[in-house]
């Protein structure tokens, strides 16, 4: 006699009362930052025409993706800190799960998208022009997200396809693929293995695309005779390539691995970095540094 679990409880971070408040206030002034610098880059981006460039179309691409994916995980992780019954139900996990993995995939082609055309931009300017031209852009960016989503669509429909029974205790802050896996009482030895061979594609091809692309900037930019032109690109572009390895590195340590049993601590603790941190840290990143989205903030 086994009963199919309705809904689950996530555990969350701590029980302790003030180490939840803690993590609420820290966690809602992120929040709203992150929300915030995207909408801020958004706007910037379309109200001014110096800025309607593939290399700004991507970075408003991005930050939307930012908004919506940092809004599928921190309001429910928010909410759970000061309920008392800190439950989701399983409809709700799996529409988190889609979106989250959905968002994910789409945010790593996107950034290999956005290497790619910076790599045109400084190792073939001459060249720029012709390749990168509005239909370029829009078939890469559309791109993106339509691939995005066929990506995300085989992991969520095999682990929604599992069978939860009454024990429906997550621990973590969101619905996470690999608490799921351990939670279900069905064999998940399919669905690991098809989600690990997915997850080493996308992961390591985006990721050595992106690596690539600065690796050969980082190249050209040695060459260039002005120290004080060498040392603000090659600024911009090791930052870009700093928050691109933290999200990766985060991403490929969580599901880039055959099995899934990493410590649930560990586990949140990486969580972390790609949920709240990155989308935190892309906007600043990407648009802050520029001089030329900064002249257009300030009109």
């Amino acid at each position: 006699n086994v009963t199919a679990a309705l809904e689950f409880k996530l555990l969350g971070f701590s029980s302790n009362l003030y180490h939840q408040i803690l993590l609420f206030m820290v966690g809602l002034v992120i929040y709203i930052l992150t929300i915030l610098g995207n909408i801020i880059i958004i706007l910037v981006v379309t109200l001014e025409p110096q800025l309607h460039s593939p290399m700004f179309k991507f970075l408003q691409n991005l930050s939307f993706l930012e908004v919506c994916y940092t809004t599928t995980i921190v309001p429910k992780m928010l909410s759970n800190l000061l309920a008392k019954r800190k439950s989701i139900s399983f409809s709700g996990c799996m529409a988190q799960l889609c979106c989250f993995v959905f968002l994910g995939a789409t945010e790593c082609y996107l950034l290999a998208v956005m290497a790619y055309d910076r790599f045109l931009a400084i190792c073939q300017p001459l060249h720029y022009g012709a390749i990168m031209t509005e239909e370029s852009y829009t078939r890469l960016a559309m791109g993106s997200w339509v691939t995005g989503v066929f990506t995300g669509f085989l992991p969520c429909l095999m682990v929604s396809s599992l069978h939860f029974c009454s024990y429906n205790l997550i621990d973590h802050f969101f619905c996470d693929i690999s608490p799921l896996l351990k939670l279900s009482c069905s064999d998940t030895s399919v669905t690991e293995a098809v989600i690990f061979i997915l997850s080493l594609l996308v992961l390591s091809s985006c990721f050595l695309l992106t690596l690539v692309s600065y690796i050969l900037i980082i190249l050209t930019i040695l060459k260039i005779p002005s120290a004080s032109g060498k040392r603000v690109t090659f600024s911009t572009c090791s930052s870009h390539l700093t928050v691109v390895t933290i999200y990766y590195g985060a991403m490929i340590s969580m599901y880039v691995r055959p099995t899934y049993n990493l410590s649930s601590e560990l586990n949140k603790a990486v969580s972390v970095l790609y949920t709240v941190v990155t989308p935190l840290l892309n906007p600043v990143i990407y648009s802050w540094r520029n001089k030329v989205f900064k002249k257009a903030l300030g009109k």
